[in-house]
């Protein structure tokens, strides 16, 4: 998951009265009921899960703060995916014919978020540009279907609106938006044997679906210099697009951050994300499904006058994947957030 996310700002969140906690939680927990209840069986798609969660380093990235105002930011991600993962344990040789001996996928991604906030509204728009290289020796083992790709270019647009009129100091709000079809998918393989052939749909800079994205947030502070933040946000394409249809996914976020330093931040979260099956000819759906638990530590730090810089190491904890799929050892993210 996942929203996509900027810097911490080392303002404290709102206080939150116990009935209001009470409140916020029945509307979060009810959420989750809702975007459990959607059809799927949830897990990873065949060439991996492009950033993970889609945690969000700071709740504030995605104008989740009572404060109006524009907020820019601009981050990067490294995924490599090099270990091959079946169920609950990683496969030290790949098994015999006919599965695909996948060797690598390594995502670069830079991330460009807009989002304005305006009393209980708000909006965010997510721009990814990803360098993805992949290679695979095929199911053969002799190289005669072997393949390598190198890819750059813009992914899925991600437009999301909020109302925060839910309680009175805003710390309470639902999301509802559309990713959109902007990232190519009829790329090609570009090296190896199998050169000019359809690249993976998994593989593609964009998915070739509209999904409708839901989700609902709350944060508040808890004790004296600490605050904590959660999030659930499902994302369910609309319709299949030639032969595919990615899996619904639920992304859930837990989040702790002291506030104690002036330009200091710290901060630890916990994301699990759950993923659907994909469907359709051009689909891989035996390996693909499961589910992903992280921890994700990081810190920001005040560089400048309403400048915010951020550093966080996203790591797997526990995964379930069905079939055979190549997953990351952590996730980067660098980034620096403007405030205005």
């Amino acid at each position: 998951m996942t929203p996509f996310a900027v810097c911490l700002r080392a303002t404290p969140a709102p206080q939150v009265h116990s009935h209001s906690r009470t409140r916020a939680l029945l509307v979060i927990l009810t959420t989750l009921c809702l975007l459990l209840s959607a059809p799927a069986v949830f897990g990873c798609a065949s060439c991996g899960c492009m950033l993970g969660p889609g945690y969000t380093p700071g709740w504030e990235s995605q104008g989740l703060a009572a404060n109006d105002g524009f907020r820019f930011d601009l981050r990067y991600d490294f995924l490599n995916q090099n270990q091959v993962r079946a169920g609950s344990g990683t496969v030290g040789t790949w098994p015999i014919s006919p599965h695909e001996q996948e060797l690598y996928t390594k995502t670069q991604s830079l991330n460009l978020t807009y989002d304005y906030s305006k009393g209980p509204w708000g909006a965010n728009v997510q721009l990814p540009y990803l360098d993805r290289t992949h290679a695979t020796n095929g199911t053969n083992y002799d190289g005669t279907d072997a393949g390598t790709s190198n890819k750059t270019g813009f992914g899925d647009i991600k437009v999301i609106g909020r109302w925060m009129g839910l309680l009175k100091n805003r710390s309470l709000g639902l999301q509802l938006g559309l990713k959109l079809p902007t990232g190519e998918f009829r790329q090609n393989f570009n090296g190896g044997a199998i050169a000019g052939n359809p690249l993976d749909r998994g593989l593609q800079m964009g998915t070739g679906t509209t999904d409708l994205i839901v989700g609902a947030f709350h944060f508040a502070n808890i004790a004296k210099d600490w605050n904590y933040f959660s999030q659930a946000v499902a994302d369910l394409p609309l319709a299949s697009r030639e032969g595919y249809i990615p899996g619904n996914s639920l992304s859930t976020n837990l989040a702790l951050r002291y506030h104690h330093f002036p330009k200091f931040v710290p901060q630890l979260q916990f994301n699990a994300r759950f993923l659907a099956r994909d469907h359709g000819i051009n689909a891989s759906p035996a390996d693909s499904g499961g589910t992903t638990i992280y921890v994700s530590p990081g810190f920001t730090f005040n560089i400048a006058k309403n400048v915010y810089h951020y550093v966080f190491f996203q790591l797997p904890i526990y995964q379930y994947l069905n079939g055979y799929q190549l997953a990351p050892h952590y996730t980067l993210s660098v980034g620096t957030r403007f405030v205005f």
